[in-house]
């Protein structure tokens, strides 16, 4: 470290990406510092990724730093005089898991290995304290082969996957006190994924899945299924594997869903969804959705995928994910990609993605510590 004085402050929003000047939104900085927060996010993108299909955009930022009603989300920046060293922030979830706070620490390239990332999470960790939160979560993410070519591995406590040991921020978080509960392996999928293997996989699908109707929508969830919508949101929060992790059931109900919608919708993200519905009971079963930026044509996040438990094993997954990627295709024929995460245990579903044609993209660790 140098003998400067590292100043580390709250990040003001910005009301609106030209709001260069506008200090209204909570920092005690100018809102230019946002922009030094994201350019600096990119910057780390590119280096780790060589893309910015991981990376939010500039609008999805400034939707996200806002925060809403079922969680407050604080970013902070790090400076020695007029050089950008890191930023880290802390996210509070304000409806259920209120034990819990989501940290983030990005050091500049240039200032790593000095100490600095651990003042940085030193201040995270301390605002989480503040707020009550006794369990932080954290998470990285590394490219497939440093993972698969690893000497040594730091094995996941879910017993699925492990991460590097000798990675810097593998080595990092285990030296602060964090735990490696679980691994999610990053895919990729090349498109366009032809018609016939589409029909090939939409047909061996609906032998299987008998008794259901497809429905999909795009952006906005219809009136009438809202609430069942609803319902599956919340059972996807505690029926996909967390290993360890501190984490409670999130309540869902219409008003959630359609916030979530209109977030999107600020944030310049577009939905694309395909639904099962049973037909003897009239209610959704299963769901699964892709999100596109227009500032990043050339990539699809895949988002969330859910078969109800008691409708399992009948091939409902994959013939949501068919229609879905049937969808977007046709809606989105800039993509050239499609990325999706999924728990290493979770084998139904990476069961599901190889025969969609998905190979491996990176590994991302879910880290926690609980505190006192």
């Amino acid at each position: 470290m140098t003998g400067q004085q590292l100043m580390i402050t709250p990040v003001a929003i910005p009301s609106a990406l030209d709001a260069g000047t506008d200090h209204s939104a909570g920092g005690t900085g100018g809102v230019m510092d946002f922009f030094e927060c994201h350019a600096l996010r990119e910057k780390h993108e590119l280096e780790k990724w060589g893309d910015l299909d991981r990376c939010p955009t500039a609008m999805e930022s400034l939707e996200y730093w806002r925060g809403n009603e079922y969680e407050e989300r604080r970013l902070f920046i790090a400076q020695l005089g007029q050089e950008t060293v890191g930023t880290c922030s802390v996210t509070l979830p304000l409806r259920e898991n209120t034990s819990t706070a989501g940290i983030m620490v990005d050091v500049a390239a240039a200032f790593r290995r000095q100490g600095w990332g651990r003042r940085l999470l030193e201040h995270a960790e301390a605002v989480a304290a503040d707020s009550g939160r006794t369990s932080l979560d954290a998470y990285c993410e590394l490219p497939a082969g440093p993972v698969e070519n690893a000497a040594r591995l730091i094995p996941a406590k879910s017993g699925a996957g492990g991460l590097p040991a000798d990675d810097p921020a593998v080595a990092f978080a285990a030296s602060a006190g964090y735990e490696l509960e679980q691994v999610e392996r990053a895919s990729r999928l090349a498109l366009p994924v032809p018609a016939s293997q589409l029909d090939a996989l939409e047909m061996e699908a609906s032998s299987r899945a008998t008794g259901y109707t497809l429905v999909g929508w795009s952006d906005t969830c219809p009136d009438e299924l809202v609430a069942e919508y609803a319902v599956l949101k919340n059972r996807m929060s505690t029926d996909v594997p967390i290993a360890g992790l501190d984490w409670e059931a999130e309540d869902w109900d219409p008003a959630r869903v359609r916030q979530e919608e209109q977030s999107s919708s600020r944030g310049g993200v577009q939905s694309q969804v395909a639904a099962a519905l049973h037909r003897p009971t009239g209610k959704l079963v299963a769901y699964t959705v892709l999100n596109w930026r227009p500032g990043i044509p050339a990539s699809i996040a895949q988002q969330d995928t859910l078969v109800s438990s008691e409708h399992r094993g009948k091939r409902l997954g994959l013939l949501i994910k068919t229609a879905n990627l049937r969808a977007a295709q046709h809606r989105w024929p800039a993509a050239r990609s499609v990325l999706t995460w999924n728990a290493v245990e979770n084998r139904h579903m990476l069961a599901i993605n190889n025969l969609l044609g998905f190979k491996p993209a990176g590994y991302e660790g879910e880290w926690q510590k609980r505190l006192g």
